[in-house]
């Protein structure tokens, strides 16, 4: 037998070392040792627990508590070696605390395993990353409501298939991209519920023989409750799935907010300014300022979208409890976490900053009749049905079209060849600001209903601090 092993914490059972390659292939140290803090966090809780049930000291506690927060001071300042040959970040830091302290270190893990420790972490890590996913969804929805109400009476033209459709207010376009955002709140807050469950305790798949308190670890690491199972605690990854799958309709609303954006920037629309530091240049077309920022969001859907489908993948079949399988939820997981902030973080900084040219976009409302529904709903109200006043309105936009006339360009004798009902109070609803003023109605685009928006946006905004 060897006496070379490859890992002290586990190599009692082997007759000869891991093969280099698959040290290095196994381990994943080099992107889980981010969840330092986490595995820290609960191996004081864990500590703490084992103290009070007996099977640790009030000395051995300390120790290890010291230990461990040298351990952090160590990680923080740079100071620590990391090794592949330990493969995780459990076992690098378990490793390090006996080197300080002695066997005592080895007694930390009584009464867990790496199975439900690492399901403990995940969970951390990511309650801890929703937090900071939540305050830049309402950092970016406080720019949003900001610029909406500085847009209140900003005329542009609203689309449906791209064509203009409908007058509507550049804050009222605005507030509907805070609504996606309240929604992706919401989804998020929800999933952390089911995040905040704790699998510590399960042990390598079924529980343990010594006498913990699994209420007393999840009170320490302010967790709601103590999952049921301990085959479910150390496989699920359904919170991962679903944080992802959170992103990924996060990820899906940005790509809208961007293509608008890029859109709008344009030359063929020139309907806003973005900021110069939010863009770049061509090497080689010196006129160009292209919208980088947008640009990369939209594109960065991708990688979002690829984490969920991974994930899926990655659990599809596995059968109960732990597989290695699970190694491979850490890498998307964690880039899909740094993707969503990074995008959130962009847009929160480039939105406020948004310059509306109001001029261009009230004049590119003018064209395309957008307020042909208006005269239709102005003819109903003469007593006309609503299907031949659609027709009359039809024959109004083909004369239109002819003499290259806007609907509000007209003469009432021209408007009066399509229904004798047109009086001159018609010019009141077609102009755009009487269109836009006239849906003066909760969620309608009228600048008073805007503001009336963004109160209640702020006020919604206010509880969440």
């Amino acid at each position: 037998m060897s006496e070379e092993k490859t890992n002290q914490q586990w190599g009692g059972r082997f007759n000869e070392p891991t093969d280099a390659f698959v040290a290095r292939f196994t381990a994943s140290v080099q992107f889980d040792q981010r969840m330092y803090k986490q595995d820290i966090q609960g191996s004081v809780a864990h500590a703490k627990m084992l103290t009070k049930v007996g099977v640790l000291t009030e000395a051995e506690c300390a120790d290890i508590l010291q230990g461990l927060s040298e351990i952090e001071a160590d990680i923080e300042s740079g100071n620590f070696e990391w090794s592949i040959e330990l493969e995780d970040v459990h076992m690098n830091i378990e490793a390090a605390l006996t080197k300080k302290i002695g066997i005592t270190g080895k007694k930390l893990h009584t009464g867990r395993s790496r199975n439900d420790q690492v399901a403990t972490d995940i969970r951390l890590y990511v309650r801890d990353e929703i937090d900071n996913v939540l305050a830049e969804i309402s950092r970016l929805q406080q720019g949003i409501v900001g610029l909406a109400r500085q847009e209140a009476d900003t005329v542009m033209p609203g689309f449906t298939h791209l064509q203009t459709a409908q007058p509507v207010t550049f804050g009222h376009h605005l507030m509907a991209w805070f609504e996606m955002l309240s929604r992706d709140y919401e989804r998020f807050v929800d999933c952390r519920k089911r995040v905040n469950i704790l699998p510590l305790g399960a042990a390598a798949l079924a529980g343990t023989t010594y006498p913990i308190d699994r209420h007393m670890t999840t009170e320490l690491l302010g967790f709601t409750a103590p999952t049921e199972n301990s085959l479910d605690s150390v496989s699920d990854r359904d919170f991962a799935i679903e944080f992802c799958a959170a992103s990924s309709v996060l990820m899906m609303h940005m790509t809208r907010y961007s293509e608008e954006l890029v859109m709008w920037a344009s030359a063929q629309f020139n309907f806003i300014n973005l900021p110069d530091r939010f863009c770049t240049g061509s090497s080689i077309m010196p006129q160009k300022k292209n919208p980088d920022v947008p640009e990369l969001v939209r594109g960065k859907s991708g990688r979002v979208y690829g984490h969920l489908m991974s994930l899926l993948t990655l659990m599809k079949s596995q059968p109960l409890a732990y597989n290695k399988d699970n190694q491979e939820d850490k890498e998307p997981l964690f880039d899909a976490i740094d993707t969503v902030k990074g995008c959130l973080r962009a847009f929160a900084d480039m939105v406020p900053a948004i310059e509306a040219k109001r001029d261009n976009m009230r004049e590119a409302a003018l064209r395309g009749f957008s307020t042909a529904t208006d005269l239709a709903d102005y003819v109903v109200r003469k007593g006309i049905p609503f299907r031949d006043a659609h027709e009359i309105v039809g024959k109004a936009v083909a004369y239109g079209i002819q003499q290259n006339k806007d609907l509000g360009e007209m003469s009432l004798e021209e408007l009066q060849q399509f229904s004798g009902q047109i009086g001159e109070d018609v010019f009141d609803v077609l102009t755009l600001d009487g269109s836009v003023s006239a849906r003066d109605h909760i969620g309608g685009t009228a600048p008073n209903q805007v503001r009336l928006a963004c109160d209640r946006a702020e006020q919604m905004l206010s509880q969440r601090s």
